[in-house]
């Protein structure tokens, strides 16, 4: 249960030890000069939020729930604005003829650049709504209040929303002019509120994708190749279209569908056509053994995004150097892809209900992919099994819409087997990492070196046919678009190679490597999973070198406040000073700043390593998190517990295998993950800051967990382990060498 109390930074190290810290700071209201965030793409009010009739309120968004809690969040944020009960309002999310765009759902950025506009919108709303009631009225719009759906007059007369918006009176642009109310007015905003969606996953509504059932709907499935590059040689389709139930066979290049009354009906078809159809199948993969070898020999794009060259000092006293490794990674998710499409053959118009993060992107690409008119494709978002990433969400849908387009008038719906989405997805890049640091006779560092190579991390649809598997595997054939580094240090491959701490020489080079032997995109985080592990691995060991203990090294390197708060908040919960060493027994500690402008987060950790086996067991981990204002302490705790979950299996079991043709890692036996009885127990101390930006927390602290456990296992062992995942034959074998 989590405790909320105010706290100085005087105080901070003697009372760390409630869950939810709150730093109150006044919120700045200065004259905006500008419509804020999203609002400046989507301006209108009622774009945003419609008041309905009988007083509930409809809120319209474009980003898209994942798990993740954005629609709550959104819907705390407006139900205070517009002071109405969280029951009485209703949410529509993702929908590409209805939502305001917001783009892609990623990157943790719903809350950076979706709170101002959905708060300066709702404030504006609330102003207009008074302003009519004031008309109504004949009273001052200053002597009224608003509360419960209605504005309220000091004689007590009461006029409810739906009374006061009868047409368009909301059909306006936002001028910005409405002051949203300040962090003590909050009543909803910062409270742990129920996830929305929750009642519904609970008593089974239909609340996912996969359980939609529409009026004529009717099943599609998928033949793909059994390998990138293969060449489709013969086929037959004739006995396929045979089958009984079966409506319609696809063929259009190498792409390969069939549509057919019932579920088994579809699935015998699939499993027909992929017998009769014939492969060429060549060996085009580099080896999976040496690939970091491969990798380092590729055609690359060099760009130096950190070039602090140190004044004076003279020369290091010790130059410690260590390379890590990250391998190719899957989203993993429990249940496949899927998706309903729906073609209208009079009106040339397709609708799509998907799971995809970037629905108005994905419709633009699958618009492309068919060459329908714009605007022709609809797409609404419904929740799939979670990903934080980009996964086969946008591929299924794609799939659909081509099936349907063989079936007018009736939905198809698509779900992909588990091999299929296991060998298909895009995976999240393999990274090699090569750290180089020279430290003084005091054992600080003097100058920081480091250097990543990676393949992509991200292909989404972004309106381009070429990023969906079914563009690749049409006739002419889409071209996939090449991956640039672009958006700065902290997109793709470098984000957070910039460790977060006071360097005097401090340089940081990203060699991006546009090849993609296997198919990749965004995983949660990008790059920073690898290189936080990279940094937060490293400055362990030069603290291990300076003979020092690896908090008071890390605070010995950090001047930022907050950065220091959110780590020191970490190792008081753990209990690092009192830590008493066990054998087989050890701590790591970890931390970053998620992009290095986003929010902030610490993992403490202890495990235990089996000396005999090399299994490696968390026994209980504390994480800390600075997101900023906090609107919902219980949906940031649950996101950087998921993220520290999902990354601990990453860190612990899990690697994409390929022989020199095809993927491997087509089940969950080849490819295994993290179980429940594996998570340990988890303690989140949730700071927050009232009044102050919302911080992007989904993908905060991926890193952090495979530093604290690669720092633990060698507090336990001696045995530094660098290269991911630490698997038990892995680490038996370093603990034997």
């Amino acid at each position: 249960m989590t405790t909320s109390f105010s706290i100085s930074r005087r105080g901070f190290l003697a009372a760390s030890g409630g869950l939810v810290l709150s730093f109150a700071m006044p919120l700045e209201l200065a004259a905006q000069t500008q419509l804020p965030g999203d609002l400046r793409n989507n301006p209108f009010l009622d774009s945003w939020i419609r008041i309905n009739t009988d007083g509930t309120v409809t809120l319209l968004i474009g980003k898209v729930e994942l798990g993740q809690g954005i629609v709550t969040a959104f819907a705390q944020i407006a139900a205070d604005e517009l002071d109405v009960p969280l029951d009485r309002l209703t949410v529509i999310a993702g929908d590409t003829h209805v939502c305001p765009n917001q783009g892609t759902t990623a990157g943790s950025q719903s809350m950076p650049a979706g709170w101002s506009a959905l708060r300066m919108a709702a404030a504006e709303v609330r102003q207009i709504l008074v302003g009519i009631a004031s008309e109504r009225l004949g009273v001052d719009a200053g002597t009224l209040r608003t509360e419960g759906a209605a504005v309220i007059a000091q004689d007590g007369r009461t006029i409810g929303y739906g009374e006061l918006v009868t047409g368009d009176e909301l059909h306006v642009e936002a001028t910005a002019s409405a002051t949203p109310k300040t962090p003590d007015q909050y009543r909803i905003v910062g409270q742990p509120v129920v996830r929305l969606d929750i009642p519904g996953i609970m008593t089974g509504a239909r609340v996912f994708v996969h359980d939609l059932r529409p009026e004529g709907m009717v099943h599609g499935a998928v033949v793909y190749p059994p390998s990138y590059d293969a060449k489709l040689v013969s086929l037959d389709t004739a006995p396929v279209e045979a089958m009984a139930g079966v409506l319609a066979v696809v063929r259009n290049g190498r792409f390969l569908g069939v549509v057919a009354e019932r579920p088994e009906e579809a699935a015998a078809a699939a499993t027909a056509l992929a017998a009769a159809a014939q492969w060429d199948v060549p060996e085009t993969l580099p080896a999976m053994e040496e690939f970091f070898t491969w990798l380092k020999a590729q055609p690359l794009n060099e760009k130096v995004w950190k070039e602090q060259k140190r004044e004076g000092g003279g020369d290091p006293a010790q130059v410690l150097k260590a390379s890590y490794t990250r391998p190719y990674h899957m989203h993993g998710a429990y249940g496949t892809s899927a998706a309903i499409a729906t073609y209208d053959a009079t009106a040339d118009t397709l609708l799509i209900q998907t799971h995809s993060q970037s629905v108005w992107a994905t419709a633009t690409a699958i618009q492309k992919l068919l060459g329908m008119a714009d605007g022709s494709v609809r797409l609404q978002h419904y929740q799939g099994a979670g990903c934080y990433g980009h996964n086969m969400a946008d591929d299924a849908a794609a799939d659909a819409a081509l099936l349907a387009r063989a079936v007018p008038g009736r939905p198809v719906r698509l779900q992909y087997t588990r091999d299929q989405e296991h060998r298909w997805e895009p995976y999240g890049s393999a990274m090699l990492i090569d750290v180089e640091a020279g430290i003084g006779a005091d054992g600080k560092v003097l100058d920081y070196d480091f250097k990543v190579w990676s393949t992509p991390h991200g292909t989404r649809p972004g309106g381009n046919p070429g990023n969906l598997l079914a563009g690749r595997l049409v006739d002419p054939p889409f071209e996939q678009p090449v991956p640039a580094p672009g958006g700065g240090p902290n997109y793709n491959s470098a984000r957070n190679a910039i460790a977060d701490y006071d360097f005097p020489g401090h340089v940081v080079t990203d060699k991006f490597v546009p090849a993609m032997p296997l198919r990749v995109s965004s995983t949660r985080g990008l790059g920073a999973y690898a290189n936080v592990f990279a940094n937060e691995s490293f400055i362990d060991e030069l603290a291990h070198a300076a003979g020092a203990d690896p908090l008071e090294y890390r605070l010995a390197h950090m001047s930022e406040p907050r950065s220091r708060d959110c780590l020191i908040a970490a190792a008081e919960k753990f209990g690092w000073s009192s830590w008493q060493p066990r054998r087989g027994y050890g701590r790591g500690l970890a931390y970053a700043r998620y992009k290095n402008y986003a929010a902030m987060s610490a993992v403490a950790l202890e495990l235990q390593v089996n000396a005999r086996n090399g299994r490696v067991n968390v026994t209980r981990a504390v994480l800390s998190v600075d997101g900023g204002t906090v609107v919902n302490p219980d949906g940031l705790a649950n996101q950087i517990e998921g993220g520290f979950i999902q990354a601990l299996s990453w860190t612990l079991k899990e690697q994409v295998r390929w022989d020199r043709s095809r993927v491997l890692s087509e089940d969950w036996a080849s490819y295994p993950i993290l179980t429940f009885s594996e998570v340990p127990p988890i303690e989140v101390v949730v700071i927050d800051r009232p009044g102050e930006p919302f911080l992007g927390s989904g993908e905060a602290c991926c890193g952090q967990a495979a530093a604290a456990v690669a720092n633990a296992i060698f507090n336990a062992t001696g045995v530094r382990m660098r290269d991911l995942p630490f698997l038990p034959a892995k680490v038996a074998e370093a603990l034997r060498a």
